[in-house]
């Protein structure tokens, strides 16, 4: 009856009187009736492989491959077709967590290549590579502050910082007791006399949190922020898209004493929401409280080079209690991704990426507001992304372009929408945008 099922009937019996049952059935007494499926599984007969190649080739032709003009976190950016043909070969693809370094030079090499490179964007100290995207980056930086704080157990953060990354700070900080404090913004950045405020009348501040360009595309000036933090003993975080930084000036040179973000930036496809890569960066005084893996380089005892674990008193090597996370799997494939896409395209290339992004969405900006429609919601300095507000109904605006094959933009508010433009994007498509309003 369970032909792929390794215990056996008298297994099964083992473990039911361990446990106090007599059957599986009392095993799940306590989830009501009204939830439980008794029918047949709807699960189609027997194919060949030609018949299932068929099968999914009709399921994947009723996608529409529609022109992005979204962002909100996750860009439509180019993926050269070298990168998926390196990434399926079964070495990477089925690698797991490089625990052995005598079997595994090749894991930790391009880990070791992707810190390097994180940690030269960032323009940080030290980089690790076992964040699973930016969001989760971000509430471990929370969590590393409050660890480097001691008894401070609050963590300020900006109102201009993802909702999404927002949500998943909070549930970290919920379950781990921290106490969370917003700092409002004012014309769509950060308010540092709000946040200066904030730091003067409070005690057992651990952290504060910006993000740079912030949810709405705004290239904020933190000059005056790195200051006013350290002068409460707290830690600076920034969250950044690692792609613009690139052009724009890096955490290190606003003084953060961490850096996280997400990697999805650097190539990788949007694919629904995942797999992404986040990255941490810190400097060099934080090393030990940093979660996650670190690879460093040295020499074996025959004098060649050689790439180790380093630090290993991390996770799954002492108590939990006493771990700075509980991080255990690694999207070392994602950061594979990354490395080999900053590889391809070299400083030169990322740069001239990041311009012909910022280059489309002035253009697009300028095209949707001459239109007489569109008026920009924060006159503010923005990189790729930016918020306009519209004097028409949105929510049907957002089904025409739909119609014409454009993914146009996201809804913030009834009348604001946020478009994002990245290199791929042609003048042809944005004048096509341009042109259904």
């Amino acid at each position: 009856m369970y032909k792929y099922f390794p215990h056996t009937e008298s297994d099964l019996q083992a473990m039911m009187d361990v446990i106090g049952i007599k059957s599986l059935d009392e095993l799940y007494a306590e989830v009501p009736e009204s939830v439980r499926f008794r029918g047949d599984y709807q699960l189609p007969s027997e194919m060949s492989e030609l018949e299932v190649r068929q099968l999914f080739e009709q399921l994947g032709a009723q996608n529409r491959q529609l022109v992005c003009f979204s962002g909100a976190g996750v860009y439509d950016h180019y993926t050269p077709s070298v990168i998926p043909q390196l990434l399926s070969r079964s070495e990477f693809l089925t690698s797991y967590t490089p625990y052995q370094a005598e079997i595994s030079q090749g894991t930790l090499h391009y880990i070791f290549e992707f810190q390097s490179m994180m940690a030269e964007l960032t323009g940080m100290d030290i980089s690790n590579a076992s964040m699973y995207d930016g969001s989760t980056a971000t509430a471990e930086a929370m969590m590393m502050a409050v660890a480097a704080g001691k008894k401070q157990n609050k963590v300020l953060v900006s109102e201009t910082i993802d909702p999404k990354t927002l949500a998943v700070v909070k549930t970290y900080a919920h379950f781990h007791g921290i106490d969370l404090e917003m700092i409002p913004a004012k014309n769509g950045v950060t308010d540092l006399s709000a946040l200066n405020s904030q730091l003067s009348t409070q005690t057992g501040v651990a952290g504060v949190i910006v993000q740079q360009p912030n949810f709405f595309g705004i290239v904020e000036d933190y000059s005056g922020f790195a200051e006013a933090i350290h002068n409460a003993k707290a830690l600076f975080i920034m969250n950044s898209v690692i792609a613009d930084l690139a052009v724009l000036k890096t955490p290190a040179e606003w003084g953060a004493d961490i850096a996280v973000g997400d990697g999805q930036s650097l190539g990788i496809p949007m694919q629904w929401g995942g797999p992404y890569v986040g990255y941490m960066c810190c400097t060099e005084k934080l090393i030990r409280k940093m979660p996650g893996r670190i690879v460093g380089k040295t020499v074996d005892n025959r004098g060649q080079r050689a790439f180790v674990l380093t630090l290993q008193a991390r996770e799954q090597h002492i108590r939990r209690q006493k771990a700075t996370s509980n991080i255990c799997s690694n999207q070392s494939l994602m950061a594979l991704f990354a490395t080999i896409y900053c590889s391809l395209m070299g400083r030169q290339g990322l740069k001239e990426a990041a311009e012909l992004s910022y280059a489309g969405a002035h253009y697009l900006c300028d095209k949707l507001i001459a239109t007489g429609h569109f008026t920009l919601v924060y006159n503010q300095p923005f990189f790729n992304e930016f918020v306009v507000r519209y004097d028409g109904n949105v929510d049907a605006l957002q089904r025409r372009f739909l119609e014409n094959g454009i993914f146009g933009g996201v809804k913030v508010a009834d009348e604001e929408l946020m478009f994002a433009v990245t290199e791929k994007r042609t003048k042809e498509e944005i004048d096509k945008l341009i042109a259904l309003v």
